[in-house]
């Protein structure tokens, strides 16, 4: 106990519960931003602006080809804060770069494209330009994770959500589904705008970062696909449901019972977004990684077995808090908490400690193995048990990718440390 004590406390001491009530916040004001456009916009209207807004939602990853992801990584790699802030520098010019031809890239390919809905070409290439904003509030947000000021950048997430909860309404109300666009792509421009000078940056400083290589773009080139392939994780299994049973209710049903269990997984994210500088900048020291990892395995398990017991005794009595029709479903609502328990306990550690050891383009073959896997069970899964049989697929793979970043770790960190151990050479250079 006194090792969990300490995690947690450990944990305060960098300013988690800010990010963790910050998060709290910010899903509830992105609900309701989300409730106020279903009022204040027609549904038809409303439903061509989230299509477009899905697709940049898979794209938004890459925007600067993940440079956001490998400034966060290498930054906490360099020890002063010189360095720190010429790496900033350079994201920031390149990834803006990169953003712009990204805008143009989807802007040309959406006048080619016929799409089925009025008007998605319009909101398409209006929402594009959500990419740079985006990208620069990614990069802020790191430099102020790097500067361990974990308070302001929790700060940056309430108040985005505040402002398009704001804009939403207002900009809704007036111009209906055109507002409620612009209001999507201006909320993380005012925020930037916000906390680009509370991160200390010297925009006049012209020193040349050394750990600036091909290996510093593949990271965050990797770990960006990473995150789209495992956002398509969580999309397969309705698409495939839909497909194969052609049943929408089959569709509605499954999105429900996933809800709760999917929205839990923000607990391990609070812990890493608080913690990821820290341990990376002790990547090296095995005790303080060896204790850090038995700590975070130690406190998630017993979240885990909490979890699996509420659900196991009040599944039906939480699911009929959605839907009276929801009760039936109770197994499969067991099944999903048990998936979800994968993730706590392995996936969510080893998948960003793999990042922290540069092998984030390891995390990204293990979401296509799983990706593919999902794919061929779920062919074979669903229409044999229904959305028990998604449940099912889900979470076999989310223990089993837990598992492969964990044996992938094991084995990748003592390379890593023979590395360090073998050369003068400092990290950066070698990973």
């Amino acid at each position: 106990m006194n090792l969990l004590r300490s995690y947690i406390s450990n944990f305060l001491s960098r300013k988690g519960s800010y990010v963790f009530l910050a998060t709290i916040f910010a899903r509830l004001f992105s609900f309701l931003a989300a409730w106020f456009a279903l009022k204040l916009v027609p549904n038809k209207e409303l439903g061509v602006v989230l299509f477009a807004y899905n697709i940049i939602l898979f794209i938004i990853p890459i925007s600067g080809l993940g440079l956001h992801q490998s400034f966060l990584r290498y930054g906490a790699l360099l020890t002063t804060n010189e360095e720190k802030n010429s790496l900033f520098l350079y994201v920031l010019k390149k990834g803006l770069f990169v953003s712009l031809l990204l805008i143009t890239l989807i802007s040309i390919g959406a006048l080619f494209i016929d799409f089925q809905f009025p008007n998605t070409k319009v909101y398409l290439i209006l929402l594009s330009f959500i990419i740079i904003p985006s990208f620069l509030l990614e990069i802020i947000k790191a430099q102020l994770r790097l500067n361990h000021d974990n308070k302001k950048f929790a700060y940056t997430e309430i108040t985005q959500s505040i402002l398009l909860l704001i804009n939403v309404i207002v900009l809704s109300y007036f111009f209906t589904e055109i507002g409620y666009a612009i209001a999507l792509v201006i909320s993380p421009i005012f925020t930037s705008l916000l906390f680009i000078k509370k991160i200390g940056i010297n925009f006049k400083l012209k020193i040349k970062s050394n750990i600036i290589d091909l290996t510093f773009w593949k990271y965050g080139f990797f770990a960006s696909l990473s995150n789209v392939v495992t956002q398509l994780l969580f999309v397969i299994d309705i698409l495939l449901i839909g497909y194969l049973l052609s049943n929408t209710e089959m569709v509605t049903n499954y999105r429900y019972i996933s809800l709760i269990p999917f929205s839990l997984l923000f607990l391990p994210r609070v812990f890493i977004a608080t913690d990821f500088v820290a341990f990376t900048e002790k990547i090296y020291d095995k005790n303080y990684i060896k204790e850090y990892i038995k700590s975070y395995m130690l406190l998630f398990l017993l979240v885990s077995i909490f979890l699996l017991v509420i659900s196991y005794f009040f599944g039906g009595f939480l699911l009929t808090l959605l839907d009276d029709n929801f009760a039936k479903y109770t197994s499969t609502f067991f099944i999903m908490m048990l998936g979800v328990s994968g993730i706590f306990i392995f996936r969510g550690l080893f998948g960003n400690l793999l990042s922290s050891i540069g092998k984030a383009n390891v995390n990204y073959y293990i979401a296509i193995i799983a990706l593919i896997l999902n794919i061929i069970s779920n062919y074979y899964l669903i229409p044999k048990y229904g959305i028990k049989g998604a449940a099912i697929t889900s979470a076999v793979l989310m223990w089993l990718t837990g598992l492969l970043s964990f044996v992938c770790f094991k084995i990748l960190y003592k390379k890593a440390l023979l590395k360090v151990a073998y050369t003068s050479s400092s990290a950066p250079k070698l990973l």
